[in-house]
């Protein structure tokens, strides 16, 4: 299933804010929560979320409130293992 990274900036966001989030988060059902992460001092998210297509990641924002101020489909995504495996393979080439 395609993967949406959503970029959203919320100045002065406190950490009782995320938990208090955290259940309509984690019970979305229009798209499925993957990861998040956070910048608590500036505000700043990214959220990884799984849907078959952008306009559910954005269904699933509006009914949770959150304004989104970028959004982008992932393409290609690779942990340190596999770009590790991979480079080992490309140097024994």
């Amino acid at each position: 299933m395609p993967q949406f990274i959503t970029i959203h900036r919320a100045p002065g966001l406190k950490r009782e804010e995320l938990a208090q989030n955290a259940p309509q988060v984690v019970g979305a059902t229009i798209a499925k929560f993957e990861h998040l992460y956070v910048n608590i001092a500036s505000g700043f998210i990214v959220s990884v979320f799984e849907a078959d297509t952008k306009e559910q990641v954005e269904e699933q924002m509006e009914v949770l409130g959150f304004p989104v101020d970028e959004m982008h489909e992932v393409h290609f995504s690779q942990s340190r293992a596999e770009m590790e495996r991979m480079l080992k393979q490309d140097s024994n080439n």
